[in-house]
């Protein structure tokens, strides 16, 4: 299953663009890479006793089919990669992850190209708006803008959501008390690009 996942994952971050991102972002590209990102997953979500929702599919590496047709995103400090994210793509094979708890139809009846934002783990995770975080949002809006997809859609603690709220576009979709195995108020958000406010421009896209 791995050789498959690996192999399928590879091939398509390889045809995706991350044209106009700079400063140390970058697609998985590389068998190495990949199996980094499944390690660092595994590790981050240990730690946070994610492991029940999120299972190891082998164990040190956290991955799935939704990898095959994801961009994976990661960011690099000091030659290690120090935080990853995926962007799944929408496709008629697969709905993405949140369709199977909330139903995203009535966004791709508007016309919406859909992605799902999941798996973000930062490695030594600060308060704020830490660096890998900008990263990583970067490479998200980036990825998105280039590869034409129009709405993110996530799933993220509520108390989270006020680092969301400023960027433009984004918005709460629906509220639940608990999500899956994780027992704790958590929201489903949607982010249009199109719409980014001037304080993402300043913070997360100047150079």
């Amino acid at each position: 299953m791995l050789d498959s996942i690996a192999r399928n994952a590879l091939s398509f971050n390889k045809k995706l663009s991350l044209e106009g991102c700079k400063n140390n972002i970058f697609l998985a590209t590389t068998l190495d890479e990949l199996l980094e990102v499944y390690k660092i997953r595994s590790k981050i979500y240990a730690k946070l006793q994610y492991s029940n929702e999120f299972p190891d599919a082998i164990e040190g590496l956290n991955f799935d089919a939704y990898d095959e047709h994801s961009a994976i995103i990661y960011t690099k400090k000091n030659g290690k990669i120090s935080g990853t994210c995926r962007l799944i793509f929408d496709c008629d094979k697969y709905k993405l992850p949140i369709d199977e708890h909330y139903s995203l139809d009535y966004l791709r009846k508007k016309g919406k190209k859909l992605a799902e934002l999941s798996r973000l783990v930062i490695e030594h995770e600060n308060k704020g708006l830490n660096q890998e975080f900008k990263l990583l949002t970067k490479g998200v809006y980036f990825t998105m803008i280039n590869n034409g997809i129009t709405d993110v859609v996530s799933v993220m603690s509520e108390e989270h959501y006020r680092w969301y709220d400023k960027f433009g576009g984004f918005q709460i979709e629906e509220r639940f008390e608990s999500y899956g195995n994780i027992g704790k108020p958590f929201v489903v958000t949607s982010w249009n690009v199109a719409k980014i406010s001037d304080f993402f421009k300043r913070v997360f896209l100047r150079d």
